[in-house]
């Protein structure tokens, strides 16, 4: 008789015991310290175009937002201190021309083999936001947004495609019949918090349609067109025209310095008339350097001449990834070695494409902003850039990320500075650490079987 009343008793003792525990995990959560910042950044060089500070200041964020920036925020009232001296603090970095639809399998497409996982190549980078620059159309959005926006840490915005089917190849991108600015706008005006732009690019035949079914959808939707131009038609569809007769004030010129569609004056090597006049309407300007659209040869004379970029892209794939453009940070220190001051290029990384995209909650330090936050230091040495020639400039300074925050917490530590020493006892409030990073001390690596909730993504 013991033993059959013990069958029954042991599992209610273990139940117990399980309830005890959770209880006991209650009361401490409820006996929590009060602290007023959960993340404390001090003694940084803040750069915050936005707000027009470039100082040393402290940034402190609780709940995911910035709480305060000030030249002095004292460290008892934060539940972390990092101290971040010699640093660079800015907004996360936002690089608006990337090709992230990866994951379907199709060869040599931009729905596919072409594009590239965007968390590999974000935080690494100081970036948090990115934005997939027309791999998908209206027709394949749903599937990019579930297969990978909705899956990424990094925030993933996108730009549809005129093309319904997407950058998929001439068979699908030379296809005029599926440019259709109604049905691309409709698409775009579902997901409002998700598409910023349309994007035309590759059309090799002389006709203005992607252009101009492109301003439809972006009339419509309220958004900019950004214009990968194509095959050059100097005779039939002018560089000029498209600058300043067919794109709107607020659009966007992407490979600004690629030398393929006559953005330089032949005469004085700056920038071409189309350019001027563009720039003066209200033409935005993008680097979107990728793997054959940047020359040194245009970019130094034109830079020199004061014609810099309104943003710095990537337009990151896998043909761009390992070769001249490299990353984000790359882009950035390439054009600082050719004139570029650390402030501008913050700017045009932060402040600027949020502008363009009329995204501008982000790419700030604003409080109440989210808490979207790269570190960066810069290096002194010696360093090589190359363009889409093969052409190297040599820079005495490069830009690397140290420590990237994103919503709030930290989720790329280069040199592990936000992390305890070995050898060194705990913190009495480390149960708490899961408040300011996601590399809280955690149980065994179980292979994903089940996502902890910091595994989760947050747009």
């Amino acid at each position: 008789m013991t033993s059959s009343l013990s069958r029954f008793t042991r599992p209610i003792a273990a139940c117990c015991a399980v309830l005890s525990l959770a209880a006991a995990s209650v009361h401490a959560l409820a006996q929590a310290p009060n602290f007023a910042y959960d993340l404390l950044l001090q003694n940084g060089h803040v750069i915050d175009d936005k707000n027009h500070i470039d100082s040393v200041m402290d940034v402190a964020i609780k709940d995911g937002k910035i709480a305060k920036v000030a030249p002095h925020i004292a460290t008892s009232d934060a539940l972390k201190t990092i101290n971040v001296n010699g640093l660079y603090v800015t907004p996360g970095l936002i690089d608006i021309h990337v090709h992230v639809y990866t994951g379907t399998g199709e060869r040599g497409s931009y729905a596919g083999d072409n594009s590239i996982p965007p968390d590999g190549f974000t935080f690494r980078n100081g970036v948090t936001t990115v934005v997939d620059a027309g791999c998908s159309g209206w027709k394949n959005f749903e599937d990019f947004k579930q297969r990978i926006i909705d899956r990424s840490k990094t925030r993933v915005l996108a730009m549809l495609n005129i093309v319904g089917s997407g950058m998929r190849g001439d068979k699908y991108e030379q296809n005029m019949d599926d440019m259709d600015g109604e049905a691309t706008a409709k698409m775009a005006l579902k997901y409002p918090e998700t598409v910023v732009g349309i994007k035309t690019a590759h059309f090799a035949g002389p006709q203005w349609k992607p252009v101009e079914q492109a301003v439809i959808a972006g009339t419509k939707a309220n958004i900019p067109v950004m214009v990968d131009f194509g095959v050059d038609h100097p005779e039939s569809r002018p560089l000029y025209d498209l600058l300043n007769k067919k794109l709107r004030p607020g659009d966007i010129y992407t490979h600004m310095y690629s030398g393929l569609r006559h953005e330089q004056d032949p005469v004085t090597k700056g920038p071409s008339k189309a350019f001027i006049d563009g720039r003066k309407r209200g033409i935005f300007f993008d680097t979107g350097t990728g793997g054959g659209s940047f020359r040194f040869s245009l970019a130094v004379p034109m830079v020199k001449d004061g014609f810099i970029p309104d943003s710095l892209s990537t337009d990151l794939h896998i043909g761009s990834m390992n070769s001249a453009t490299k990353d984000e940070l790359n882009v950035a220190s390439k054009m600082m070695a050719i004139g570029l001051t650390l402030q501008q290029a913050v700017a045009e990384m932060t402040s600027h494409p949020a502008r363009e995209i009329k995204r501008e909650d982000l790419g700030n330090l604003s409080v109440g902003s989210v808490a979207d936050i790269a570190v960066l230091r810069v290096v002194e040495g010696h360093f090589g850039f190359t363009d889409m020639d093969n052409v190297r400039v040599d820079g005495a300074k490069k830009v690397i990320d140290e420590l990237t925050v994103k919503g709030g917490k930290i989720v790329y530590d280069l040199n592990g500075i936000e992390a305890r020493k070995y050898g060194e006892p705990p913190s009495k409030y480390e149960q708490y650490d899961s408040k300011w990073t996601t590399f809280a001390p955690r149980g065994p690596d179980m292979h994903g079987t089940k996502p902890t909730p910091a595994d989760n993504n947050h747009h």
